[in-house]
C-alpha cells in the first residue's frame, strides 16, 4: 500500500513513533508497521559510543601542548534525549538533521573546558605527565555537568591517549633530557668506578689484613718453636748436669776407692816390708848354702835343674869337661810338655 512502511529497529536502538504530535509508541528493538505521511520516526542509539577528541591548550608556564583521547558515553534516558535533540529519520533511516553528531561537539567542548581548568595549575613537565592524574578528575566533572545530564547522557569512560608539546618544545626537552641522561650515564660511570676503587681497597686490605695474620701466625710458629728448642736445650742442659754430677759423684767415689786401694796397698806393702825385714834379721848369720837349700824347698824338678846349671857355671873354671847325652836335653825340653 502506497505511504505504509515496515520498521524493524535493532535491540540497541530505541525507536519513538510520533502520530499527530503525540506518541503512539515507543521502546528498544521495536518492529512494526506505519503510515509514513502522518508518522514521524525518531531512532535513538542507546548502545556505548566513542567521541575523540583533540584539541590544544595552554600550560601555566605559556607552552601549548595538544591532548588527544576519547570519551565513552550511553544514552541513558532516550525520553529526555529526543526531546532535546532531534533524532528523527527519514524513510532511507537517514537522520534529517545534525543533532544527533552535536553530542559529541557537546562532549569535547566539556572535556576541552575540564582539561583547561585543570592545566591552568600545572607546568608543562607536570601536564605531560598528568595523564592519568587528569583522567580521574575529568570524568568526575563530566558526570556532574549539567549540559550533559539534562541531555540523558552517561559519561561511562575517559582515556586521553597523548599530551604532545610542540615539534620545537619537544626537541628542546629531548636535547635536555638526553643531556641528563648523559650526565646520569656519566654519573653512573663515576660511581662504578668508584665502587671498582673501593672494592680494590677492601680487597687490597682483607689481603693486607691476611698477611699481617699469616706473619703473626709464622712469628708465633716461630716463637712456639724456639720456646720448644729453650725447653729441650733446658732439659738437656738438666741432663748434662745430672750426669756431670753423677760422674763427679763416681769420680769421687773412685778416688776414694783409689785412696783406701792405695792406703791397703801401702799397708800391705809396709806389711810385706815388715816380714822380709824380720825374716833379714831372722836369716842374719846365716851360711849362704843353708839359705840357697831354704830357697830351693818347694821348686819344680826345671827350677832346680837351672840352679843346677847355674851352679855348674859357677864352678866352670874348675870343670875341665862336661858331657850331656841327647836323652837327657830330651827329658829336659819334653818335660814341661807332659806336665801341661
Amino acid at each position: 500500500m502506497f505511504g505504509v512502511r515496515y520498521l524493524k529497529a535493532m535491540p540497541t536502538q530505541f525507536v519513538i513513533q510520533h502520530k499527530a504530535g503525540q506518541i503512539a509508541r515507543q521502546g528498544p528493538g521495536l518492529s512494526f508497521w506505519y503510515y509514513e505521511p502522518s508518522s514521524s520516526i525518531a531512532i535513538l542509539p542507546t548502545g556505548t559510543a566513542h567521541a575523540p577528541f583533540m584539541f590544544e591548550e595552554t600550560t601555566s608556564d605559556f607552552q601549548e601542548v595538544t591532548i588527544q583521547g576519547q570519551t565513552t558515553y550511553r544514552i541513558v534516558d532516550p525520553e529526555r534525549t529526543a526531546q532535546m535533540l532531534n533524532f528523527t529519520v527519514d524513510r532511507r533511516g537517514a537522520y534529517v538533521s545534525d543533532d544527533p553528531d552535536s553530542i559529541e561537539v557537546l562532549l569535547s567542548e566539556q572535556v576541552q573546558v575540564a582539561i583547561r581548568a585543570a592545566l591552568r595549575g600545572l607546568n608543562l613537565r607536570a601536564a605531560l605527565a598528568s595523564g592519568d592524574v587528569l583522567v580521574d578528575g575529568l570524568l568526575a566533572s563530566l558526570k556532574q555537568s549539567s549540559a550533559i545530564v539534562s541531555l540523558g547522557i552517561d559519561v561511562l569512560g575517559l582515556s586521553i591517549l597523548a599530551i604532545r608539546p610542540t615539534p620545537e618544545t619537544a626537541r628542546a626537552l629531548e636535547a635536555e633530557t638526553r643531556e641528563q641522561l648523559l650526565k646520569a650515564a656519566d654519573e653512573a660511570i663515576y660511581a662504578r668506578r668508584n665502587a671498582a676503587i673501593e672494592q680494590e681497597r677492601a680487597i687490597r686490605e682483607n689481603e693486607l689484613a691476611t698477611e699481617v695474620a699469616v706473619e703473626n701466625k709464622k712469628r708465633q710458629v716461630r716463637e712456639a718453636a724456639m720456646d720448644a728448642e729453650r725447653a729441650v736445650l733446658e732439659r738437656r742442659i738438666g741432663i748434662q748436669r745430672a750426669e756431670m754430677a753423677a760422674q763427679i759423684e763416681r769420680e769421687a767415689q773412685n778416688r776414694d776407692l783409689v785412696e783406701l786401694t792405695t792406703a791397703n796397698q801401702r799397708a800391705e806393702a809396709d806389711a810385706k816390708a815388715y816380714g822380709i825385714d824380720q825374716m833379714m834379721k831372722a836369716f842374719e848369720g846365716a851360711e849362704p848354702k843353708l839359705l840357697q837349700a831354704l830357697a830351693s824347698v818347694g821348686m819344680n824338678p826345671q827350677q832346680l835343674m837351672a840352679l843346677a846349671f847355674r851352679d855348674l857355671a859357677d864352678n866352670a873354671g874348675k870343670i875341665g869337661q862336661l858331657n850331656m847325652s841327647p836323652d837327657l836335653l830330651r827329658e829336659m825340653l819334653q818335660a814341661p810338655e807332659r806336665r801341661g
